[in-house]
């Protein structure tokens, strides 16, 4: 469901997530095409979109993945229709092989790319990345908006920005800013373009050399001219005071909680091109500044280029106070200050002595009640054991990595668990077992599978089935059965598609039949030769919704409490967070057991039984 304050009428002030306001802002913009592929930290910005699109009257897709999304939002504003596409930084990373010749040609029409870093890794633990420097590396026009309102204000005028210099416009945010939550003052939402014309232009379109060279020349204009009219607009300075602190994005608004006064403070909101006369202006005349930004040193190294010219005995405090990785706080900002400032050392002290006396309880993550996932890895295990390797990819079974289970031995990317496996196969005789999931199956996983067949691997690849794209959010898929604006009378197949490559050894198999899914694990063993089995079983969390939806409920399960004492080993493993494993007393939670199942199927004594309700009087 959507917050409705998102449209909300123009003067009204409420209450948006920084992802909310963004979809706002678009709207405000005139955005008639939007086709995104979720991912977390950036999810809100799409999810929002599909639920508002027949209601705002734009179209609305989810793309197989980023690049087929980025590319479709590239077609609409080719003719002149205004489009943005949502990522998280990896999808970035995919979408950037058509990213970079998209921003030589430019655009007819307004077209806005949002990319969310996620620095600490708290949704996409792979590894923390600084789009800014692709940004920089692709010359794309940055905004970088450090709160909700300008999540909104930004968007509609990378909007404007766009369709003047006919080029895309990214705006980049980091979790806090997309997760943050402020009120936001609404702007008027225009009636939208949704359909328009491509018209034929070899100028524009034709990037071979030798025209290529002049397309380059072309946007490097472009990104002049931009910095030139928005740099001292977008880019501001307030406070007085001898040293001067410059930030951006979320930095600035944890700068600005500590309440420090007596410092010259800028705001670096136009992140590419960075404007070289506003940071000549600023740091003019100054003895020391203070660079504060999450990741890299994006702005600090262009500080120092400028201040060989500007002002060469400038003393500039950047990393070497403040940490290249992990995400800021007002806490960490203070303590790498206070000593350039003079400031008192301990002005957190109460509030950590308060932090350290509350003690949190242990908690892991762990897959939901009656999930699939959990099903298959249990079977898979209870046949392979101990010597296989574990390759692993991006999904709700990246929890396969942790205890009890223990059994995604690497997770690089989307597809990768398949493509490096194969690398593993290549060169060792050990077992290996890809796991692929259905939504990244559509993804990237098909050319992953298409090399193992053509390369004559002879892996088990488990396809993990649960029918949608559950970690960001339940977002469909092509194998799905419906559209993000329809349903989808006749869905793609995977065991078709897998097929259709020539692989002989393609079984589906119930995610919750423990019987059927170790039979397919030992018949693959036997055969030793490439395999792809698609252990499929709905989402649990999304029957759950859907059973509610028409007042139903799951049939739950207990144990029978007079041999519930021998069980123990078997419900640790299986680790399902409805079974309640205590000193003396070991049962499942009736208001979180959600019915598979499999706890019944792989107890060795039977002492797990459908739990009979008793009939109303």
């Amino acid at each position: 469901m959507h917050n409705p304050d998102v449209l909300e009428k123009a003067g009204k002030e409420v209450v948006l997530l920084g992802n909310e306001a963004i979809a706002r802002g678009a709207l405000e913009g005139g955005l008639g095409f939007a086709a995104c592929y979720p991912g977390t930290p950036s999810s809100e910005v799409s999810m929002t979109l599909e639920s508002i699109a027949k209601k705002a009257g734009i179209y609305f897709e989810w793309g197989a993945n980023e690049k087929v999304a980025f590319e479709a939002a590239a077609g609409a504003a080719y003719c002149g229709v205004r489009s943005m596409t949502a990522m998280k930084h990896f999808g970035m990373n995919v979408a950037s092989d058509s990213i970079y010749p998209v921003v030589y040609t430019g655009v007819r029409g307004g077209m806005v790319i949002m990319v969310a870093d996620d620095p600490q890794g708290l949704s996409s633990a792979q590894s923390e990345q600084d789009t800014r420097y692709m940004a920089k590396m692709g010359q794309i026009p940055t905004l970088e908006p450090s709160n909700t309102q300008e999540c909104k204000d930004f968007t509609k005028l990378a909007f404007q920005i766009s369709e003047k210099y006919q080029v895309p416009v990214m705006i980049r945010t980091t979790t806090r800013v997309s997760h943050g939550i402020g009120t936001v003052k609404l702007g008027r939402i225009p009636k939208p373009k949704t359909k328009g014309s491509f018209k034929k232009d070899f100028d524009r379109y034709y990037n071979i050399q030798p025209e290529l060279q002049k397309l380059h020349r072309r946007i490097l204009d472009k990104l002049v001219m931009i910095e030139n009219q928005y740099g001292s607009k977008l880019n501001t300075v307030e406070g007085k005071g001898k040293i001067g602190v410059i930030t951006s994005g979320v930095s600035y608004e944890h700068f600005k909680e500590l309440g420090i006064k007596d410092v010259r403070l800028a705001k670096v909101s136009l992140t590419n091109p960075l404007s070289k006369k506003f940071i000549s202006d600023f740091i003019n005349g100054r003895k020391e500044v203070i660079v504060i930004e999450e990741l890299e040193p994006r702005i600090e190294d262009f500080v120092r280029q400028v201040a060989k010219e500007a002002n060469c005995k400038l003393k500039i405090y950047g990393k070497n106070i403040f940490p290249r990785w992990g995400e800021f706080s007002p806490d960490l900002v203070y303590d790498r200050v206070a000593p350039v400032l003079k400031l008192p050392k301990k002005r957190f002290a109460a509030q950590e002595r308060h932090l350290k006396d509350i003690k949190l309880p242990a908690r892991k993550a762990v897959f939901c009640p009656g999930c699939p996932h959990r099903s298959t890895f249990t079977a898979v295990k209870k046949v392979l054991g101990e010597n296989t390797v574990w390759g692993g990819d991006i999904g709700c079974y990246v929890l396969g990595i942790m205890e009890p289970f223990e059994m995604q031995d690497f997770v690089i990317s989307m597809g990768a668990g398949a493509g490096i496996s194969h690398g593993i196969n290549k060169v060792s005789k050990q077992n290996i077992v890809a796991f692929m999931g259905d939504s990244t199956f559509f993804h990237a996983g098909m050319p992953a599978i298409a090399n193992l067949k053509h390369n004559g691997s002879n892996i088990l690849v488990m396809i993990l089935d649960n029918s949608i794209t559950a970690m960001t959010g339940h977002q469909p898929h092509p194998g799905s059965g419906r559209t993000a604006m329809a349903p989808q009378p006749n869905p793609i197949k995977i065991e078709d598609v897998v097929s259709s490559m020539g692989i002989k050894n393609v079984k589906v198999v119930n995610a919750y039949d423990q019987k059927g899914l170790q039979a397919a694990v030992r018949e693959y063993k036997r055969k030793k030769e490439l395999t792809v089995i698609i252990s499929r079983g709905e989402c649990r969390l999304l029957m759950r919704r859907e059973l509610r939806k028409k007042g139903k409920e799951f049939v739950t399960f207990q144990i029978d409490p007079k041999q519930a004492k021998k069980l123990r080993s078997t419900l640790a493993e299986f680790s399902c967070p409805a079974i309640i494993i205590e000193k003396d007393h070991i049962y499942i939670n009736p208001d979180t057991c959600w019915g598979c199942s499999v706890c019944s199927q792989i107890c060795p004594v039977g002492a797990i039984k459908p739990q009979v309700k008793e009939k109303k009087k």
